[in-house]
């Protein structure tokens, strides 16, 4: 099933940077005009959140976008907390004879 194509949003306001000479562990700088970002947030936001994406044009700069997905409203929609919840609350310790220390 082919994804319906949108047009791309421009996140206004925002713009990325990588800096080739800077260490390794920096992976860029993010700078924000006040004006512009307060503005595309408010028109763009969903729940309190406003989701961006950072690619790669074809010049070889970086642009950011929104992200406009949306999950199946037929999918079960569940928080990474509730899922870790769900994995750690009420889970039973077990020790395993097999996994004793080998003495």
């Amino acid at each position: 099933m082919a994804q319906e194509q949108q047009e791309k949003i421009f996140a206004d306001g925002f713009i990325f940077k990588r800096n080739e000479k800077a260490p390794e562990f920096v992976v860029g700088r993010l700078s924000l005009k006040v004006d512009d970002a307060i503005a595309f947030i408010k028109q763009h936001e969903k729940n309190g959140w406003v989701n961006l994406n950072v690619k790669t044009a074809r010049s070889g700069n970086y642009y950011m976008d929104l992200d406009t997905f949306q999950a199946n409203d037929s999918a079960v929609k569940e928080s990474a907390v509730d899922k870790y919840e769900k994995k750690t609350v009420n889970k039973p310790q077990t020790v395993d004879e097999e996994d004793d220390l080998p003495f």
